[in-house]
């Protein structure tokens, strides 16, 4: 039998650690139970640098039950490297692991689902929502356009799935290859290859404690993950930049046939509207290049994602 791991990286995740560890643990001793995974199968939770009580509720969890890890990560790293120092971690030493997040608003109901789906060949199952019922107005409009427009600038994400997810240790192997610092892992899995499955689910409320993800940093982490993933924001700017030579081709042939019929008067509002029109669009522009130099500068620096404080495993 397999054995896998199920990697839940925590961030200031005090008010629902214990019961998401009570309820993972459920899940885990039923699929050992049903002879799905080996018994040496494990949870790891992943500290990304909680200023709260995650770490010591951790620590208490490991030498509670043999089947609970920590990873105790110097500073926070943010979500994403959280989730590769725990996939780095058990690779070498597991078959399957499975990411999910600590509020567990994920469906741990179809995890199951996800070790049948590798076992019939899957690599790499995405555990997808059926449809943003749950979700504000706001959110589920901006969760939308945020998947349109990484389709528009050519990234291969799957719509409506975050990082519930199941791999391979292939599949694991072949994702730390990829050694940028900007890590979207929504857009980089996809690229992958292997074989793929999707396992659907209703998301749940959140039961306790405060969403990591409020809207300034989703639209921050969705910056992150179009400016890392593609470059055809800077394509788009080349073609704004001819669009405006264009128009103002077009003005200046207005400008020039209107002279030559005395046709003009003073254009003060017009003029300082183009000014700030174009003010405005080199500005952006200049803001969106200077994105990809620091993203760039970042990259050459090649410092680690992470630094590992603490391991705390009962390996047998």
């Amino acid at each position: 039998m397999k054995k896998l791991v199920i990697i839940v990286p925590c961030y200031n995740e005090e008010e629902v650690l214990p019961n998401s560890a009570k309820q993972l643990l459920g899940v885990l001793d039923s699929l050992i139970i049903n002879a799905k995974v080996s018994d040496t199968s494990k949870i790891l939770f992943v500290n990304d640098g909680s200023s709260d009580k995650t770490w010591e509720i951790i620590s208490n969890l490991t030498h509670e039950d043999k089947h609970f890890s920590g990873l105790n990560l110097a500073g926070n790293v943010g979500h994403q490297n959280a989730l590769l120092a725990g996939i780095e971690t058990v690779c070498d030493n597991c078959e399957i692991s499975i990411t999910i997040d600590a509020d567990l608003q994920d469906d741990i109901s179809v995890i199951e689902s996800m070790v049948d789906a590798n076992s019939q060949g899957a690599d790499i199952v995405y555990g997808v929502r059926s449809d943003r019922k749950s979700d504000s107005f706001i959110k589920r409009t901006t969760a939308n356009a945020f998947y349109k427009i990484m389709s528009l600038l050519g990234a291969n994400t799957v719509y409506n799935h975050a990082d519930f997810r199941l791999m391979s240790s292939r599949a694991m192997k072949q994702l730390l290859l990829y050694k940028e610092r900007n890590m979207f892992l929504r857009g980089i899995v996809p690229n992958i290859g292997y074989k793929t499955a999707k396992v659907f689910y209703d998301r749940k409320p959140r039961t306790a404690g405060e969403s990591k993800y409020p809207l300034k940093k989703m639209i921050s982490f969705a910056w992150d993950g179009i400016t890392s993933f593609s470059i055809r924001p800077i394509g788009l700017i080349t073609a704004l930049g001819l669009f405006v030579v264009l128009a103002s081709v077009i003005a200046f042939i207005y400008i020039f046939i209107s002279f030559i019929s005395n046709d003009t008067n003073a254009g003060w509002t017009s003029l300082m509207a183009s000014i700030w029109l174009l003010g405005g669009l080199q500005l952006f522009s200049i803001g969106i290049i200077g994105q990809y130099i620091g993203k760039t500068y970042l990259e050459t620096k090649e410092r680690p994602r992470y630094v590992i404080e603490e391991y705390i495993s009962n390996d047998e």
